[in-house]
């Protein structure tokens, strides 16, 4: 659309941005040549701005490779983790109505210059009274679906008239009709309660979420012709106006959706999810384990004589290795992302975890695991991270007095490796090298890690074993040696507290996860990160690697989860539900099911393949912090601030899962009245939130949290 173009460019010439005017004319003719004019947009990876996608000229769609609707800015689009030589912060965006400006701190009057063509400020409360009245005396069916408008065009009308320095008008609007708003925009209607003057708006980041992403509505066609014929015999500009302008409207043919059915998946910032957004094909199955010969040295040793023995074991040991030689038709190709290439440690390992896996017990509703609480006693420092090895046998503290702590679990003392000069003197041929080059003089069952300058939020120890991440308070993610105990590197990148941290199942990679609201993928051999995921309308507060490593799951206080591709760096999978910022999530051990949990208490069941909420489990009365599911699948424990530990049936709650089209077409999901049938038990503590939990490789329950005296 040259005229766009023309117009932003015109404005950046008026503010005397002439480097940015001069990319997007390269920019633009560059693209002009290659694809036919299109007009395409210049992603910077600033904080809290997302990058945009090309917009095809003279259609209200963007193409289906971009997932994204021009006219919903701020839906992540195709992404690569480029940063250009822009002014920090710059993003031009273009949708249906001309273009739109915004910077770091936005330039309000540009983003706001929607708010401007305005009606009778008076007859505001009479417009959303009038169709109040329409909506609560319209039939059963339609009215579920149509309350969901009273919430967006409450906060449009409002920000409409405080605008436009109505403030008596906005008070009165905003005092006659915020009671009726749905309980779980609470937290949302106090911050706009406290915008009452055209300036205050200037930096709020909530009321430019507002208006960059459109609100999205999932309505049935019936439902929709009705609200339309509506407002056109009334001759409603006001309000037509904003549905138009501010309101994505996904309309589906069929059945419109019941209360429960819509009260189960609304409550995010910007409303629900589109259906589109989780139709990409995702790649959840597992990657094949490579194959390689289990030694069987100490079974030799138990008895030459007993040949049963040995024999016996053998062909258990064939039935691991062959369950993995079967490719998962749902996985994606071997070498689709690079991972690592496995070290002689790491084969030696995975036989340990075979044997292991060999004794495990089999769980279930009458098999219950034990449970291991381990409680930080005396933590006046204040634990905010918990992370313990997959071999169980180091448990490491994040606290808010800025320091690292490791423990060893087992009787084994933690040591690092000599000093140069004691290296030296060490005879590098004697056969056990390997333990000579350890001190045995400073081991210890605790090391403190020194380097952060704030509370550590996210640990998490490497597939190995012989490395840790720390991510903190002042915006550094932290890489620490668990051989010499010291730091390796500080990755710098956010610019804002980092919450969250976690290392691939293979190791190499890591996530990280902030108040910046993105997630950046980094390697450890790389300062720089290799993907930045952006897309979320608040603070990443928890990130998960998918068991291939192939996808990253990220929860927002925005509300919603996201599943990211590493590969391309886009947005699969948008799950909306929660009815507030999410604190955990899980992935099952095949890769099909994702739990999440929130401050609302319910720990939330998704089915990635399909895109579809399948469970909710009630019962924590406060925020869900930590989700494990048990090594085979069979149980799902949760963990939270009420201080409890639940155990859920997760084979029962994943059978039998309706996954027709329809339903996956239109989200007419139809999950159980009641979850205590799939709670097989509740722990509680004296006085310890839980703030992790970790099965053993052979299913026994390891919980930790510190303890509280209040």
């Amino acid at each position: 659309d040259r005229q766009t173009l023309v117009a932003v460019l015109q404005f950046l010439r008026r503010s005397n941005l002439r480097e940015s005017e001069e990319i997007l004319r390269r920019e633009a003719r560059l693209l002009g040549d290659d694809l036919g004019g299109n007009v395409a947009t210049v992603a910077t990876s600033s904080p809290g701005v997302a990058a945009v996608a090309a917009v095809p000229p003279g259609k209200g769609e963007a193409r289906g490779d971009c997932g994204i609707n021009p006219s919903s800015r701020r839906e992540p689009g195709k992404r690569e983790p480029v940063c250009c030589s822009q002014p920090p912060g710059l993003s031009v965006m273009l949708g249906r109505k001309g273009a739109v400006v915004v910077e770091d701190q936005p330039d309000v009057s540009a983003v706001l210059s929607a708010y401007n063509q305005q009606g009778d400020p008076t007859l505001y409360e009479e417009y959303y009274s009038g169709l109040k009245h329409f909506i609560e005396c319209s039939l059963d069916c339609h009215r579920a679906e149509l309350s969901q408008l009273f919430y967006p065009l409450f906060v449009h009308m409002y920000l409409e008239l405080v605008y436009n320095q109505h403030e008596s008008e906005a008070k009165s609007f905003f005092e006659r009709f915020h009671g009726d708003q749905e309980c779980y925009y609470q937290d949302d209607l106090r911050v706009l309660s406290s915008l009452t003057k055209k300036e205050h708006m200037k930096g709020n980041e909530t009321m430019l979420d507002f208006r960059t992403s459109k609100f999205v509505l999932r309505i049935s066609r019936d439902s929709y012709q009705l609200l339309k014929r509506h407002l056109q015999e009334k001759q409603n500009n006001q309000i037509w106006n904003i549905v138009q302008e501010h309101l994505y409207i996904d309309i589906f043919d069929g059945m419109p959706r019941s209360k429960q059915q819509i009260d189960a998946m609304v409550g995010s910032l910007a409303g629900e999810a589109k259906r589109e957004a989780n139709k990409a094909k995702v790649f959840f199955g597992l990657l094949k384990e490579p194959e390689f010969d289990v030694p069987l040295d100490d079974e030799d040793e138990e008895g030459e004589n007993e040949e049963g023995k040995p024999k016996k074991k053998k062909p258990k040991k064939d039935n691991v290795g062959s369950k993995s030689k079967k490719q998962d038709p749902n996985a994606p190709p071997q070498n689709r992302i690079p991972l690592p290439e496995l070290k002689d440690s790491d084969k030696l390992d995975k036989v340990m975890n075979m044997k292991e896996a060999a004794r495990r017990v089999r769980l279930g509703p009458e098999c219950l695991p034990s449970i291991c609480f381990y409680t930080f006693l005396n933590a006046y420092q204040g634990l905010t991270a918990v992370d313990i090895t997959d071999d169980s046998s180091m448990i490491v503290g994040g606290f808010a007095d800025s320091t690292v702590r490791v423990w060893s679990v087992t009787p084994k003392k933690l040591r690092s490796v000599k000093t140069a000069a004691d290296l030296s003197l060490i005879d590098k041929e004697s056969d056990d090298v390997l333990e000579r080059i350890m001190d045995e003089k400073t081991a210890s069952e605790l090391k403190i890690l020194y380097g952060h300058s704030g509370p550590v939020y996210g640990t998490s120890f490497s597939p190995d074993r012989n490395y840790l991440l720390s991510c903190s308070e002042d915006g550094t993610v932290r890489l620490w040696s668990l051989q010499t105990f010291t730091c390796l590197v500080g990755y710098k990148g956010h610019n804002y507290p980092v919450w969250d941290t976690q290392f691939s199942p293979y190791g190499y990679y890591f996530v990280s996860g902030g108040h910046d609201r993105v997630a950046r993928l980094w390697a450890t051999d790389h300062y720089q990160p290799l993907r930045i995921f952006a897309g979320h309308l608040a603070d990443v507060t928890c990130t998960r690697f998918h068991p291939n490593s192939n996808y990253i799951a990220t929860g927002s206080a925005d509300r919603t989860i996201r599943l990211w591709d590493v590969l391309n760096g886009n947005c699969v999978r948008i799950f909306t539900g929660h009815k507030g910022p999410i604190h955990s999530l899980a992935f099952s051990p095949n890769g099909r099911f994702l739990a999440t949990g929130a401050t609302d208490g319910r720990v939330l069941l998704w089915d990635i393949g399909h895109g579809l909420m399948v469970g909710e489990l009630k019962g924590h009365t406060d925020t869900v912090y930590a989700l494990r599911f048990s090594r085979d699948g069979e149980i799902l424990a949760s963990g939270s601030m009420d201080n409890t530990v639940r155990l859920w049936d997760a084979v029962k709650a994943f059978e039998d899962l309706e996954t027709d089209d329809f339903t996956t077409a239109t989200g007419h999901i139809n999950l159980p009245e009641n979850s205590q049938d799939l709670l097989l038990g509740t722990y509680m503590t004296k006085s310890t939130p839980v703030v992790h939990l970790h099965f053993t490789r052979r299913n026994l329950l390891l919980a930790a949290g510190a303890y509280s005296s209040q």
